[in-house]
Protein backbone atom coordinates (compact mmCIF):
# COMPACT_ATOMS: atom_id res chain seq x y z
CA UNK A 1 0.00 0.00 0.00
CA UNK A 2 1.47 3.43 -1.13
CA UNK A 3 1.70 5.97 1.67
CA UNK A 4 -0.88 8.38 1.03
CA UNK A 5 -0.44 12.10 2.17
CA UNK A 6 -2.19 12.27 5.26
CA UNK A 7 0.59 9.97 6.61
CA UNK A 8 3.30 12.06 4.49
CA UNK A 9 1.68 14.98 6.53
CA UNK A 10 1.99 13.07 9.45
CA UNK A 11 5.84 12.10 9.14
CA UNK A 12 5.94 15.68 7.99
CA UNK A 13 4.63 17.03 11.71
CA UNK A 14 7.73 18.90 12.99
CA UNK A 15 6.75 19.19 16.24
CA UNK A 16 6.35 15.29 16.49
CA UNK A 17 9.53 14.41 14.78
CA UNK A 18 10.90 16.73 17.55
CA UNK A 19 9.30 14.58 20.06
CA UNK A 20 10.70 11.05 18.61
CA UNK A 21 14.00 12.37 18.41
CA UNK A 22 13.96 13.78 22.06
CA UNK A 23 12.88 9.94 23.41
CA UNK A 24 15.27 8.59 20.79
CA UNK A 25 18.36 10.27 22.13
CA UNK A 26 20.08 7.26 23.78
CA UNK A 27 18.88 4.68 20.90
CA UNK A 28 15.38 4.07 21.77
CA UNK A 29 12.78 2.91 18.96
CA UNK A 30 9.87 5.42 19.11
CA UNK A 31 7.22 5.00 16.45
CA UNK A 32 3.77 6.50 15.92
CA UNK A 33 0.71 4.16 16.74
CA UNK A 34 -2.85 2.58 16.53
CA UNK A 35 -5.27 6.31 15.85
CA UNK A 36 -2.88 8.32 13.94
CA UNK A 37 -1.53 5.35 11.93
CA UNK A 38 -5.05 4.48 11.27
CA UNK A 39 -6.93 7.96 10.73
CA UNK A 40 -3.74 8.47 8.61
CA UNK A 41 -4.58 5.48 6.04
CA UNK A 42 -8.16 6.09 6.18
CA UNK A 43 -7.85 9.38 5.34
CA UNK A 44 -9.49 10.65 8.08
CA UNK A 45 -8.86 13.56 10.07
CA UNK A 46 -5.93 12.61 13.13
CA UNK A 47 -6.46 14.22 16.13
CA UNK A 48 -4.25 12.81 18.76
CA UNK A 49 -0.88 11.06 18.49
CA UNK A 50 0.40 8.19 20.45
CA UNK A 51 3.84 6.52 20.14
CA UNK A 52 5.01 3.70 21.30
CA UNK A 53 8.56 3.05 22.30
CA UNK A 54 10.87 0.48 23.55
CA UNK A 55 12.59 3.63 26.28
CA UNK A 56 11.85 3.00 29.78
CA UNK A 57 9.28 5.01 31.10
CA UNK A 58 11.78 7.22 33.50
CA UNK A 59 13.98 7.60 30.59
CA UNK A 60 11.32 9.05 28.36
CA UNK A 61 10.60 11.51 31.32
CA UNK A 62 14.33 11.94 31.66
CA UNK A 63 15.25 12.17 27.58
CA UNK A 64 11.94 14.84 27.33
CA UNK A 65 12.73 17.11 29.62
CA UNK A 66 16.85 17.23 28.51
CA UNK A 67 15.47 18.33 25.23
CA UNK A 68 13.44 21.13 26.82
CA UNK A 69 9.76 19.16 26.87
CA UNK A 70 7.58 18.98 29.06
CA UNK A 71 6.92 15.35 30.54
CA UNK A 72 3.85 14.37 32.38
CA UNK A 73 3.09 10.63 33.95
CA UNK A 74 -0.26 10.13 33.45
CA UNK A 75 0.39 6.92 33.46
CA UNK A 76 3.49 5.78 34.34
CA UNK A 77 2.59 2.38 36.08
CA UNK A 78 1.35 1.19 33.15
CA UNK A 79 4.57 3.09 31.23
CA UNK A 80 2.40 6.17 29.41
CA UNK A 81 3.82 9.65 30.06
CA UNK A 82 2.80 12.49 27.90
CA UNK A 83 5.22 14.67 26.51
CA UNK A 84 4.00 18.52 25.71
CA UNK A 85 5.71 20.55 22.48
CA UNK A 86 4.20 23.56 21.69
CA UNK A 87 1.75 23.09 23.69
CA UNK A 88 0.43 19.54 22.01
CA UNK A 89 0.22 16.41 23.71
CA UNK A 90 1.83 13.44 22.92
CA UNK A 91 1.11 9.93 24.51
CA UNK A 92 4.50 7.78 24.54
CA UNK A 93 3.75 4.26 25.74
CA UNK A 94 6.51 1.88 26.60
CA UNK A 95 6.28 -1.79 24.92
CA UNK A 96 3.75 -3.84 27.36
CA UNK A 97 3.00 -7.49 27.58
CA UNK A 98 0.37 -8.66 29.95
CA UNK A 99 0.87 -10.59 33.20
CA UNK A 100 -2.80 -10.66 34.15
CA UNK A 101 -5.99 -9.02 33.21
CA UNK A 102 -9.59 -9.19 35.23
CA UNK A 103 -11.64 -7.61 32.35
CA UNK A 104 -11.48 -4.52 33.53
CA UNK A 105 -7.71 -4.00 34.96
CA UNK A 106 -4.40 -5.43 33.62
CA UNK A 107 -0.81 -5.66 35.13
CA UNK A 108 1.61 -5.39 32.60
CA UNK A 109 5.40 -5.69 32.24
CA UNK A 110 7.55 -3.56 30.13
CA UNK A 111 9.53 -4.87 26.98
CA UNK A 112 11.45 -4.09 23.77
CA UNK A 113 9.58 -6.30 21.15
CA UNK A 114 6.89 -4.56 18.66
CA UNK A 115 5.27 -8.23 17.63
CA UNK A 116 4.45 -9.05 21.40
CA UNK A 117 3.31 -5.18 22.46
CA UNK A 118 1.21 -5.69 19.21
CA UNK A 119 -0.52 -9.08 20.32
CA UNK A 120 -2.07 -7.36 23.06
CA UNK A 121 -3.92 -4.77 21.54
CA UNK A 122 -7.62 -5.14 20.67
CA UNK A 123 -8.51 -4.61 16.62
CA UNK A 124 -5.73 -5.07 13.74
CA UNK A 125 -6.26 -1.45 12.46
CA UNK A 126 -5.43 -0.26 15.87
CA UNK A 127 -1.69 -2.11 15.98
CA UNK A 128 -0.24 -1.27 13.23
CA UNK A 129 3.55 1.26 14.00
CA UNK A 130 4.87 3.82 11.31
CA UNK A 131 8.67 4.19 12.05
CA UNK A 132 10.38 7.69 11.11
CA UNK A 133 11.36 6.37 7.88
CA UNK A 134 8.03 5.61 7.06
CA UNK A 135 8.05 2.08 6.97
CA UNK A 136 4.71 0.50 8.37
CA UNK A 137 4.99 -2.16 10.53
CA UNK A 138 1.82 -4.64 10.13
CA UNK A 139 2.20 -7.92 12.70
CA UNK A 140 -1.44 -8.85 12.86
CA UNK A 141 -2.84 -8.17 9.33
CA UNK A 142 -4.57 -4.32 9.90
CA UNK A 143 -3.49 -3.14 6.47
CA UNK A 144 -5.69 -5.69 4.99
CA UNK A 145 -8.23 -4.79 7.16
CA UNK A 146 -7.75 -1.07 6.66
CA UNK A 147 -8.39 -1.72 2.67
CA UNK A 148 -11.23 -4.16 3.61
CA UNK A 149 -12.57 -1.36 6.26
CA UNK A 150 -13.24 -4.67 8.77
CA UNK A 151 -12.84 -4.02 12.68
CA UNK A 152 -11.03 -7.82 13.57
CA UNK A 153 -10.05 -8.47 16.73
CA UNK A 154 -5.90 -9.87 17.46
CA UNK A 155 -6.16 -13.37 17.76
CA UNK A 156 -8.82 -14.27 19.79
CA UNK A 157 -11.52 -12.59 19.89
CA UNK A 158 -12.96 -13.98 23.72
CA UNK A 159 -9.83 -13.91 24.51
CA UNK A 160 -9.01 -10.11 24.07
CA UNK A 161 -12.48 -9.05 25.30
CA UNK A 162 -11.66 -11.07 28.05
CA UNK A 163 -8.81 -8.69 29.12
CA UNK A 164 -11.56 -5.74 28.99
CA UNK A 165 -14.91 -6.31 28.47
CA UNK A 166 -15.36 -2.74 27.00
CA UNK A 167 -13.92 -4.11 24.02
CA UNK A 168 -17.70 -5.39 23.15
CA UNK A 169 -18.28 -1.76 22.76
CA UNK A 170 -15.24 -0.90 21.56
CA UNK A 171 -15.97 -3.57 19.14
CA UNK A 172 -19.24 -1.70 17.41
CA UNK A 173 -17.83 1.72 17.80
CA UNK A 174 -15.08 1.16 15.41
CA UNK A 175 -17.27 -0.96 13.33
CA UNK A 176 -19.53 2.13 13.17
CA UNK A 177 -16.96 4.54 12.50
CA UNK A 178 -14.25 2.57 10.06
CA UNK A 179 -16.04 -0.44 8.86
CA UNK A 180 -18.15 -1.67 5.86
CA UNK A 181 -21.21 -3.04 6.46
CA UNK A 182 -21.15 -6.31 7.30
CA UNK A 183 -19.36 -6.89 11.42
CA UNK A 184 -16.82 -9.30 11.69
CA UNK A 185 -18.52 -13.05 12.65
CA UNK A 186 -16.34 -13.96 14.97
CA UNK A 187 -16.15 -10.51 16.82
CA UNK A 188 -19.70 -10.14 16.66
CA UNK A 189 -20.46 -13.70 17.90
CA UNK A 190 -17.78 -13.67 21.03
CA UNK A 191 -19.21 -10.00 22.09
CA UNK A 192 -22.65 -11.71 22.02
CA UNK A 193 -21.31 -14.85 23.86
CA UNK A 194 -19.11 -12.71 26.63
CA UNK A 195 -22.17 -9.95 26.95
CA UNK A 196 -22.64 -10.57 30.79
CA UNK A 197 -19.54 -9.06 31.26
CA UNK A 198 -20.86 -5.36 30.91
CA UNK A 199 -22.63 -5.91 33.43
CA UNK A 200 -18.88 -5.72 35.47
CA UNK A 201 -17.90 -2.63 33.51
CA UNK A 202 -18.49 1.05 35.55
CA UNK A 203 -21.60 2.79 34.23
CA UNK A 204 -19.03 6.10 33.41
CA UNK A 205 -17.12 3.74 30.94
CA UNK A 206 -20.84 2.35 29.51
CA UNK A 207 -22.16 5.32 28.80
CA UNK A 208 -18.58 7.05 27.37
CA UNK A 209 -18.76 4.65 24.91
CA UNK A 210 -22.38 4.76 24.46
CA UNK A 211 -22.39 8.14 23.38
CA UNK A 212 -19.52 7.86 20.83
CA UNK A 213 -21.39 5.00 18.98
CA UNK A 214 -24.76 7.18 18.94
CA UNK A 215 -22.14 10.08 16.81
CA UNK A 216 -20.09 7.73 14.55
CA UNK A 217 -20.85 7.29 10.90
CA UNK A 218 -22.87 4.62 10.36
CA UNK A 219 -24.70 4.83 14.15
CA UNK A 220 -28.04 3.86 12.77
CA UNK A 221 -27.11 0.11 11.58
CA UNK A 222 -24.94 -0.21 14.15
CA UNK A 223 -27.35 0.73 16.88
CA UNK A 224 -30.12 -1.46 15.01
CA UNK A 225 -27.91 -4.30 15.43
CA UNK A 226 -27.20 -3.84 19.19
CA UNK A 227 -30.83 -3.62 19.29
CA UNK A 228 -31.43 -6.77 18.09
CA UNK A 229 -28.64 -8.61 19.85
CA UNK A 230 -30.32 -7.26 23.54
CA UNK A 231 -27.24 -5.46 24.13
CA UNK A 232 -28.66 -2.00 23.93
CA UNK A 233 -31.07 -2.87 26.77
CA UNK A 234 -28.82 -4.12 28.76
CA UNK A 235 -26.98 -0.54 28.79
CA UNK A 236 -30.25 1.48 28.64
CA UNK A 237 -32.91 -0.56 30.42
CA UNK A 238 -35.73 0.56 27.96
CA UNK A 239 -36.96 0.31 24.59
CA UNK A 240 -35.16 1.64 21.29
CA UNK A 241 -37.22 4.10 19.23
CA UNK A 242 -34.85 3.10 16.18
CA UNK A 243 -37.06 4.74 13.60
CA UNK A 244 -36.62 8.01 15.85
CA UNK A 245 -33.29 7.74 16.19
CA UNK A 246 -32.00 6.88 12.55
CA UNK A 247 -34.56 10.21 11.44
CA UNK A 248 -31.97 12.60 14.07
CA UNK A 249 -28.91 10.71 12.86
CA UNK A 250 -30.02 12.20 9.29
CA UNK A 251 -30.32 15.92 10.94
CA UNK A 252 -27.78 16.24 13.96
CA UNK A 253 -24.52 15.06 15.15
CA UNK A 254 -25.90 16.23 18.78
CA UNK A 255 -25.28 12.88 21.38
CA UNK A 256 -27.55 13.48 23.66
CA UNK A 257 -29.95 14.39 21.01
CA UNK A 258 -29.25 11.74 19.57
CA UNK A 259 -30.15 9.83 22.68
CA UNK A 260 -32.48 11.25 23.57
CA UNK A 261 -34.49 10.48 20.10
CA UNK A 262 -33.45 6.87 20.59
CA UNK A 263 -34.25 6.58 24.27
CA UNK A 264 -36.88 8.95 25.62
CA UNK A 265 -40.60 9.37 25.28
CA UNK A 266 -41.38 10.26 28.99
CA UNK A 267 -39.89 11.74 32.24
CA UNK A 268 -39.34 8.38 33.41
CA UNK A 269 -36.62 7.43 30.62
CA UNK A 270 -34.60 10.28 31.32
CA UNK A 271 -34.69 9.07 35.03
CA UNK A 272 -33.73 5.46 33.89
CA UNK A 273 -31.19 6.87 31.47
CA UNK A 274 -29.65 9.16 34.34
CA UNK A 275 -28.89 6.02 36.72
CA UNK A 276 -28.25 3.50 34.05
CA UNK A 277 -25.56 5.90 32.82
CA UNK A 278 -24.57 7.77 35.33
CA UNK A 279 -25.74 10.98 32.96
CA UNK A 280 -24.33 14.27 34.16
CA UNK A 281 -27.02 16.71 36.09
CA UNK A 282 -26.90 18.43 32.69
CA UNK A 283 -27.67 16.01 30.46
CA UNK A 284 -30.57 14.51 32.73
CA UNK A 285 -32.10 17.99 32.88
CA UNK A 286 -32.04 18.12 28.96
CA UNK A 287 -33.72 14.90 28.38
CA UNK A 288 -36.31 15.81 30.98
CA UNK A 289 -36.87 18.92 30.04
CA UNK A 290 -37.72 17.74 26.77
CA UNK A 291 -39.28 14.50 27.07
CA UNK A 292 -42.38 16.61 28.90
CA UNK A 293 -42.50 18.30 25.42
CA UNK A 294 -42.21 15.49 23.13
CA UNK A 295 -45.63 13.67 25.58
CA UNK A 296 -47.54 16.55 24.55
CA UNK A 297 -46.39 17.05 21.23
CA UNK A 298 -46.71 13.25 19.73
CA UNK A 299 -49.39 12.94 17.57
CA UNK A 300 -50.57 16.28 17.90
CA UNK A 301 -52.88 17.30 14.88
CA UNK A 302 -52.72 20.81 14.17
CA UNK A 303 -48.84 21.92 12.89
CA UNK A 304 -47.27 24.65 15.55
CA UNK A 305 -48.18 27.94 14.27
CA UNK A 306 -46.08 31.04 15.71
CA UNK A 307 -48.61 31.89 18.41
CA UNK A 308 -48.01 28.65 19.57
CA UNK A 309 -44.37 28.07 19.33
CA UNK A 310 -43.77 31.48 21.35
CA UNK A 311 -45.68 30.05 24.48
CA UNK A 312 -43.84 27.24 24.38
CA UNK A 313 -40.71 28.64 23.69
CA UNK A 314 -41.65 31.34 26.89
CA UNK A 315 -42.85 27.90 29.23
CA UNK A 316 -39.86 25.66 28.35
CA UNK A 317 -36.88 27.31 27.03
CA UNK A 318 -35.69 27.13 23.13
CA UNK A 319 -33.27 24.58 23.61
CA UNK A 320 -36.15 21.88 24.90
CA UNK A 321 -38.28 23.08 22.18
CA UNK A 322 -36.01 22.80 19.70
CA UNK A 323 -34.99 19.11 20.81
CA UNK A 324 -38.56 18.03 21.45
CA UNK A 325 -39.12 19.26 17.92
CA UNK A 326 -36.34 17.39 16.34
CA UNK A 327 -37.63 14.59 18.25
CA UNK A 328 -41.67 14.31 16.64
CA UNK A 329 -41.55 16.90 13.87
CA UNK A 330 -42.22 14.11 11.16
CA UNK A 331 -44.00 11.70 12.94
CA UNK A 332 -46.23 11.24 10.88
CA UNK A 333 -46.32 14.46 9.28
CA UNK A 334 -44.50 17.96 9.96
CA UNK A 335 -45.70 19.52 13.05
CA UNK A 336 -44.30 22.58 12.21
CA UNK A 337 -45.37 25.85 10.09
CA UNK A 338 -42.82 27.59 8.12
CA UNK A 339 -42.72 30.57 9.87
CA UNK A 340 -43.02 29.07 13.08
CA UNK A 341 -39.78 27.18 12.29
CA UNK A 342 -38.04 30.36 11.23
CA UNK A 343 -38.83 31.95 14.40
CA UNK A 344 -37.72 29.14 16.38
CA UNK A 345 -34.23 29.24 14.17
CA UNK A 346 -34.19 33.47 15.47
CA UNK A 347 -34.62 32.29 19.02
CA UNK A 348 -31.81 29.92 18.28
CA UNK A 349 -29.79 32.35 16.93
CA UNK A 350 -30.17 35.00 19.51
CA UNK A 351 -31.64 37.41 16.32
CA UNK A 352 -34.85 37.57 18.40
CA UNK A 353 -35.05 37.93 22.11
CA UNK A 354 -37.40 35.61 23.62
CA UNK A 355 -40.08 37.37 25.27
CA UNK A 356 -40.35 37.82 29.21
CA UNK A 357 -43.60 38.21 30.91
CA UNK A 358 -43.23 41.99 31.99
CA UNK A 359 -45.73 41.79 34.85
CA UNK A 360 -44.69 41.80 38.63
CA UNK A 361 -45.99 41.60 42.32
CA UNK A 362 -45.30 45.54 42.22
CA UNK A 363 -48.10 45.89 39.78
CA UNK A 364 -50.40 43.49 41.02
CA UNK A 365 -50.07 45.82 44.21
CA UNK A 366 -50.50 48.71 42.48
CA UNK A 367 -53.96 47.13 41.00
CA UNK A 368 -55.00 47.32 44.72
CA UNK A 369 -54.11 43.36 45.43
CA UNK A 370 -52.86 43.13 49.00
CA UNK A 371 -49.86 40.53 49.09
CA UNK A 372 -50.91 37.02 50.13
CA UNK A 373 -52.12 33.86 47.73
CA UNK A 374 -54.36 36.39 46.34
CA UNK A 375 -51.36 37.99 44.25
CA UNK A 376 -49.59 34.73 43.15
CA UNK A 377 -53.35 33.48 41.82
CA UNK A 378 -53.64 37.25 39.86
CA UNK A 379 -50.35 37.05 38.42
CA UNK A 380 -50.64 32.95 37.41
CA UNK A 381 -53.83 34.39 35.23
CA UNK A 382 -52.62 37.19 34.15
CA UNK A 383 -49.57 34.86 32.43
CA UNK A 384 -51.77 33.01 31.11
CA UNK A 385 -53.89 35.85 29.35
CA UNK A 386 -50.88 37.21 28.12
CA UNK A 387 -49.09 33.85 27.18
CA UNK A 388 -52.75 33.34 25.19
CA UNK A 389 -52.70 37.08 23.51
CA UNK A 390 -49.05 35.72 22.12
CA UNK A 391 -46.88 37.76 24.72
CA UNK A 392 -47.51 41.30 24.09
CA UNK A 393 -45.38 44.42 25.08
CA UNK A 394 -47.73 47.16 24.60
CA UNK A 395 -48.15 48.58 28.09
CA UNK A 396 -52.11 49.59 27.45
CA UNK A 397 -52.83 46.05 26.42
CA UNK A 398 -50.95 44.69 29.31
CA UNK A 399 -52.75 47.13 31.49
CA UNK A 400 -56.16 45.16 30.44
CA UNK A 401 -55.00 41.86 30.97
CA UNK A 402 -53.77 42.36 34.90
CA UNK A 403 -57.49 44.45 35.26
CA UNK A 404 -58.92 41.16 33.53
CA UNK A 405 -57.26 38.98 35.44
CA UNK A 406 -57.85 40.80 38.50
CA UNK A 407 -61.63 40.87 38.13
CA UNK A 408 -61.47 37.09 37.48
CA UNK A 409 -59.68 35.98 40.43
CA UNK A 410 -61.91 38.33 42.56
CA UNK A 411 -64.83 36.56 41.07
CA UNK A 412 -66.03 39.96 39.67
CA UNK A 413 -65.50 39.67 35.91
CA UNK A 414 -63.40 42.20 35.34
CA UNK A 415 -62.00 45.41 36.72
CA UNK A 416 -59.15 46.44 39.83
CA UNK A 417 -60.07 46.01 43.04
CA UNK A 418 -61.12 49.00 44.67
CA UNK A 419 -61.48 50.77 42.19
CA UNK A 420 -57.58 51.11 41.92
CA UNK A 421 -56.09 52.37 38.55
CA UNK A 422 -53.45 50.51 36.81
CA UNK A 423 -50.26 52.27 35.87
CA UNK A 424 -48.35 48.98 34.01
CA UNK A 425 -44.24 49.09 33.77
CA UNK A 426 -43.75 52.87 34.86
Amino acid sequence: MSLPQCVRDLLGDAVLRRVLAAVDAEGADTRVVGGAVRNALLGVPVKDIDCATTAHPRDVMRLARAAGLKAVPTGIEHGTVTVVADGRPFEITTLRRDVETDGRHAEVAFGTDFGEDAQRRDFTINALYLDKSGRIHDFTGGLADIEARRVRFIGDATTRIREDFLRILRFFRFSAEYGAAVLDADGFAACIRERAGLFRLSRERVRAELLRILVARRAAAVVTTLSDAGLLSMMTGGVAELGRFARVCGQSEDATLRLLALSVSVAEDADRLRERLRLSNDEHERLSKAAALIAHLHGRREALDTRTLRRLVVLHGVAAVADALAIVDGEPRPCVEEAARALLASFAKGEEAVPRFPLTGKHVAAAGVPPGPRMGQVLERAKALWLAADCPADKPQLAALLRLAVGEVSGEGGGCADGAPVEILR
